[in-house]
C-alpha cells in the first residue's frame, strides 16, 4: 500500500481537539464549506481531498479502501495528530469505517453520513467507471449523479448550490473518479463493523436515493453501541442540503459523555 500525501486545509483553533472531515465521491474538501463555520468554532477542523480528487495526487489505479485509509493515516502523521474524531459523507464515511476498524487507536469518535459498509451491485460501479474512462470526463455521468445528491425541492430553490457542486463534480479527475468507483465496487466492510470501538453515529436521509437509509441502519446495527439518526428531509449530500442539522448532530455526538 503506497501512501499519497493528501491535500488538506485546517480551520479553527490549532490547539483544540481535532476533527477530520472526509468528502464524498466526486467532491473536494470544499463540500464541507456550509458546515465549517459551526464545526470550526471550537475544534481544529482538518478537511482533505481523497486521492484522485481535488488537489490531492491522482496515482494509477486500482485504489482499495485500505489505500484511501492509509492516506489519511499518513496525513495524521504529517500533522502530528495521534488521535482524532472523524466525520465522513458517502465515500468519506467508508474511509472512516475502515480507519475505525483497522486503526482504532487513531479514531476517538466516528460519524458516518449517508454512507455504507457495502454498496452493491458491483457491476453498476464498474459500468460507471467504464463510462467515465471512455468519455475521458466525469461530465458523462454528472447529470444522473446530481439528481441523486439533492431532493427536487432543494435543487429547485438553490440553483447556485447545484451549479457549484455540479462544477465540482464535472471537473473531477476522470482517472481518480473511476478508480474510486472501483474502490466502492469492491468494498465490503460488513465483517469489520463489530470490531469498531469508537463511539459511532450513523446518519441517513430519507430522501437519499444514492445510499438509502437502510445502509445507515445496517452500520448502526453492526457497530456495537452505535446510534442512528435519520434526517426527515434531505438526500445524499445531506451535509450541504441539511448543513445546520448535520453540524449539530456531529457536535452533539462529539460532546457526548462516555457511557
Amino acid at each position: 500500500m503506497s501512501v499519497e500525501e493528501l491535500h488538506y486545509e485546517q480551520s479553527g483553533p490549532l490547539d483544540a481537539p481535532a476533527l477530520l472531515l472526509g468528502a464524498s465521491l466526486g467532491t473536494t474538501l470544499e463540500m464541507w464549506a456550509p458546515t465549517l463555520p459551526a464545526l470550526a468554532r471550537r475544534r481544529r477542523v482538518v478537511r482533505f481531498d481523497h486521492r484522485g480528487h481535488g488537489r490531492s495526487p491522482v496515482p494509477e489505479g486500482p485504489y482499495e479502501i485500505a489505500d484511501l485509509g492509509g492516506d489519511v493515516l499518513g496525513l495524521l502523521d504529517r500533522l502530528g495528530l495521534e488521535r482524532v474524531s472523524y466525520a465522513g459523507v458517502s465515500l468519506g464515511g467508508m474511509v472512516g469505517l475502515w480507519l475505525a476498524a483497522h486503526a482504532p487507536g487513531r479514531i476517538e469518535r466516528l460519524v458516518c453520513i449517508c454512507s455504507s459498509a457495502h454498496l452493491p451491485p458491483p457491476q453498476a460501479w464498474a459500468d460507471r467507471a467504464d463510462a467515465v474512462r471512455a468519455a475521458g470526463s466525469v461530465a458523462v455521468v454528472a447529470d444522473g449523479v446530481l439528481e441523486r445528491w439533492f431532493t427536487p425541492a432543494y435543487a429547485q430553490s438553490h440553483p447556485d448550490a447545484i451549479a457549484w457542486l455540479g462544477a465540482m463534480l464535472r471537473s473531477s479527475s476522470p482517472r481518480g473518479y473511476a478508480a474510486c468507483c472501483g474502490t466502492i465496487e469492491r468494498l465490503d466492510l460488513r465483517r469489520d463493523l463489530e470490531s469498531i470501538t469508537a463511539p459511532t453515529l450513523a446518519v441517513g436521509a430519507v430522501g437519499d436515493l444514492a445510499i438509502p437509509p437502510a445502509h445507515s441502519e445496517a452500520i448502526a446495527a453492526g457497530v456495537p453501541g452505535a446510534r442512528l439518526e435519520l434526517l426527515a428531509h434531505g438526500a445524499h449530500l445531506a451535509a450541504v442540503e441539511c448543513a445546520g442539522e448535520v453540524a449539530e448532530l456531529i457536535e452533539s455526538h462529539l460532546e457526548e459523555m462516555p457511557a
